[in-house]
């Protein structure tokens, strides 16, 4: 929505704020300001602004509206409102009834007024100057100022060429209606676009004559031009999901839909009609106006909220102060917030609370206490409450359960596995030592699972044949033991499959398939993680025999003899039939064996992880062969002060350009500081000693 600040200025004194202050304060009071346009209207500079709001906020989709939040945000008050009666008798037009047929739970309110005697269709130059402005171009006709007035005060009007609707009726009086009794006509828009309607459009009728799709277009029949000379106006509000709903059926969306979707109030509504009125009038001095249709206005439900200055501080935390200091947000600023925006309260001071009457204008996005809250952090300014989170010593207990499911998955994840999320209800077929269901909902899900594996390897089958060659994963699942379903026993395990990623030990080598011994290090690397010891005994399992390789699989147990679970690499008949790599490792532990070993075995202890950043730093040089990388280790951990961190090699080359009984060798030094941010100048000076070091003792020579 394009915006001119001369046009905010008529509403918003703006001359002592700058336009960054002003844009700032925008963005964080949740209008954010996309461009800032500088544009050349009638041989003058105009800035305008591009601005975005939310989808909740209808109220200020309009130049007015704007102005209020405007005039909150910054602290200055509004001036004389647009919706000013100019040239106008002072008769108050809404008062009678006439409209009889309605849909009540579609329309909020509905108005018709006949305009004759228009002979200047012209829009003064101020009007056009703000049309462009915001980003449409005149027409010079009553389009112009259909809108002028949608731009200023967010309403949408619709103007039908009233001697059309007469001579079609052939009667100066008719009567309206809004209804569903429409099946079987064929409705055209301004357009000429035909679209077939049935009883569920919303239409506005007169006389069983279609006027338009009830706020969506009017019919090509009654469009005004330049030979019109009397138009009725219709102003109305209808429901919004029903608009966006018929919006969305007949695939046809206008600027009046748009606005109308998000859901408009009365607030307003009949000062904006008037201001259309006054509008018209000033180049048509004979202007005639008569109220034709006006619905019995609907009571306007009062939205009455509390607020609570103790869940205000508990929600937006305490508040930075000019000097730098921490505190909290005053009962008397949060008053003053509320005096600017328009809300009427009354404050106790015994208890702390706000009991808070809600503008009819802003009662669709604010209707629970937690809105009230965003509305005074919008104003105080989000950037000035403090942003760093309370220290929580405890958030809830975590069972030992917990932290063993925790601990795995860790010690899992850094093996390579992803961790995946299966049924427990397998299908009947090749299943038979499964525990069959009595009744179950589907035949591909009749059977409870006795292992996770089998589903394991349908997965990793299902990502190869889709082209995830590399399909690594555990898996945490309950499984259940036994002949019958009335004797079945369940138990938790975690199973994984790996081995599909091919690997190289060396750089210059090519990739190989994991190996078994390479595979069993990998368990017993799991387990070393968890300070478990295990033994690895001759298998017996039935189940094991069935899908792992007969001469290389092992059940496991723990050093009291009892088995944890099974590894083995996959029996090639099944590796075959469901075209699985034949190098696939496969294990399966007993989880509550785990939990209940960790119980007695001391957890790996952890350090907390720093919360600055980190420094990198590549280190090249040609040194000895015959040097150890424990020396080189030991002497760059020496000279890199308590910063370096870590030290990986990157590179390692001999050949061609590198002296016989030397090698290339490129290290990455990370840095970082546990209490606070480095600066690269420091660490440069950290890396020339190290360098100079390496030259001094280890005679090597630094590479650019």
């Amino acid at each position: 929505m394009h915006i001119s600040l001369k046009w905010i200025n008529e509403l918003v004194d703006l001359t002592n704020i700058r336009l960054d202050v002003l844009v700032e304060k925008l963005t964080l009071g949740g209008f954010e300001v996309e461009e800032i346009l500088s544009l050349l209207i009638f041989q003058k500079k105009e800035k305008v602004i591009d601005i975005t709001a939310t989808a909740n906020r209808a109220d200020s989709l309009s130049t007015y509206g704007i102005g209020k939040e405007i005039s909150a945000l910054i602290n200055q008050p509004l001036c004389t409102s647009p919706y000013v009666l100019h040239n106008l008798e002072s008769v108050n037009y809404f008062t009678q009834t006439k409209l009889t047929t309605l849909v009540n739970e579609n329309y909020i309110t509905f108005i018709a007024i006949k305009v004759e005697n228009l002979t200047n269709f012209d829009s003064p130059n101020w009007l056009q100057e703000k049309l462009i402005s915001s980003n449409i171009t005149p027409v010079n006709n009553l389009s112009d100022y259909q809108n002028y007035i949608l731009l200023e005060t967010g309403y949408p009007f619709q103007l039908y060429d009233l001697r059309k609707i007469e001579q079609k009726l052939q009667t100066p009086n008719f009567n309206l209606e809004i209804t569903y009794d429409n099946k079987g006509e064929i409705f055209t828009d301004e357009n000429n676009q035909t679209y077939p309607l049935h009883n569920e459009i919303l239409t506005v009728k007169a006389n069983g004559e279609i006027l338009s799709l009830a706020g969506i277009a009017s019919h090509f029949n009654y469009k005004f031009d330049s030979s019109t000379n009397a138009v009725l106006i219709e102003g109305s509000l209808f429901n919004s999901k029903k608009i966006r709903q018929t919006s969305r059926e007949l695939g046809i969306r206008t600027e009046r839909s748009a606005r109308y979707e998000k859901e408009l109030t009365t607030s307003g509504f009949e000062a904006a009609f008037y201001r259309l009125l006054s509008l018209l009038k000033m180049r048509n001095k004979t202007l005639k106006y008569t109220l034709h249709t006006i619905t019995n206005e609907l009571p306007i439900t009062k939205c009455i909220l509390e607020l609570n200055y103790k869940t205000l501080i508990q929600i937006l935390g305490p508040v930075v102060l000019e000097n730098g200091n921490i505190s909290q947000i005053t009962t008397d600023q949060v008053s003053k917030y509320l005096t600017r925006l328009n809300f009427d309260f009354k404050f106790n001071a015994k208890s702390n609370k706000w009991v808070i009457t809600v503008p009819h204008s802003r009662i669709i996005d604010i209707s629970r206490e937690i809105d009230l809250i965003e509305e005074i952090g919008r104003l105080h300014g989000f950037n000035n409450f403090v942003t760093y989170l309370p220290s929580v010593p405890s958030i809830g207990k975590k069972d030992f359960s917990y932290q063993t499911r925790q601990k795995l998955t860790g010690c899992l994840l850094n093996l390579g596995l992803t961790e995946v999320v299966q049924y427990s209800l397998v299908t009947n077929k090749g299943n038979n030592n499964n525990i069959k269901l009595v009744n179950p909902l589907l035949n591909e899900y009749g059977s409870l699972r006795k292992s996770l594996l089998p589903e394991l390897l349908k997965a990793c089958s299902n990502n190869t044949k889709n082209g995830n060659v590399n399909f690594e994963a555990f898996e945490y699942g309950h499984v259940f033991s036994g002949e019958k379903i009335t004797q079945a026993e369940e138990k938790e395990n975690i199973a994984g499959i790996f081995g599909s990623f091919k690997t190289k030990q060396e750089w210059n080598e090519t990739q190989q398939p994991i190996s078994w011994f390479s595979a069993k290090g990998k368990i017993e690397n799991l387990f070393d993680q968890l300070n478990i010891d295990i033994i690895w005994k001759q298998p017996e399992s039935i189940l094991s025999q069935n899908l792992l390789h007969p001469y290389k699989n092992v059940n496991i147990y723990l050093s009291n003899s009892t088995q944890v679970g099974y590894f083995g690499q996959v029996h090639p008949l099944i590796a075959k039939n469901l075209s699985v790599d034949p190098n696939t490792y496969l294990f399966e532990f007993n989880f509550n064996i785990l939990r209940n070993q960790l119980i007695t075995t001391q957890l790996a202890a952890y350090k907390k992880y720093s919360l600055y950043p980190k420094i990198i730093k590549d280190l090249s040089f040609i040194i000895k062969q015959d040097i150890s990388y424990n020396q080189l280790y030991e002497n760059i951990q020496k000279n890199g002060t308590g910063l370096l961190i870590f030290i990986e090699v990157l590179d390692e080359y001999r050949g061609e350009g590198i002296p016989s009984g030397y090698k290339s060798l490129c290290l990455q030094l990370t840095f970082q500081s546990n209490k606070s941010t480095l600066i690269t100048k420091e660490i440069e000076k950290i890396m020339t000693v190290i360098e100079n070091n390496l030259i001094k003792t280890l005679n090597v020579s630094i590479r650019a």
